[in-house]
C-alpha cells in the first residue's frame, strides 16, 4: 500500500518476516539509518563496526554503533539489497 499525504510518501516494507508500516520514503538519498532499539526489535544482525563520523541534518554528529551491509529488504514485494547504518 501507497499512501501519498502533504508530498510524502508512505509505504508498507518488510524485512525478513517482519512488516513494518508507514515508512516514509527518502527520496532516494543513499542513506539508511536505524536506531538501534529498531534494530533489536527488528532482530536484525549485529552491525560492523566502521569508524567514521555521520553529521546529521542539524549539524549534530552522531554516534555510530556500526553498518549491517547487504540486509534484503521488500519493498512492495520487490527484494533490494541495502545497508543500514545503526545510531
Amino acid at each position: 500500500m501507497v499512501i501519498v499525504n502533504l508530498h510524502m510518501v508512505i509505504i508498507q516494507v518488510q524485512i525478513g518476516k517482519n512488516i513494518v508500516e508507514d515508512v516514509l520514503l527518502d527520496g532516494g538519498f543513499g542513506v539508511n539509518i536505524i536506531i538501534e532499539n529498531l534494530r533489536k526489535w527488528l532482530k536484525l544482525p549485529i552491525p560492523k563496526l566502521d569508524l567514521y563520523n555521520l553529521k546529521m541534518a542539524n549539524q549534530i554528529i552522531a554516534k555510530l554503533i556500526g553498518l549491517i551491509k547487504n540486509l534484503k529488504i521488500h519493498v512492495h514485494r520487490i527484494p533490494y539489497i541495502i545497508t543500514f547504518i545503526v545510531i
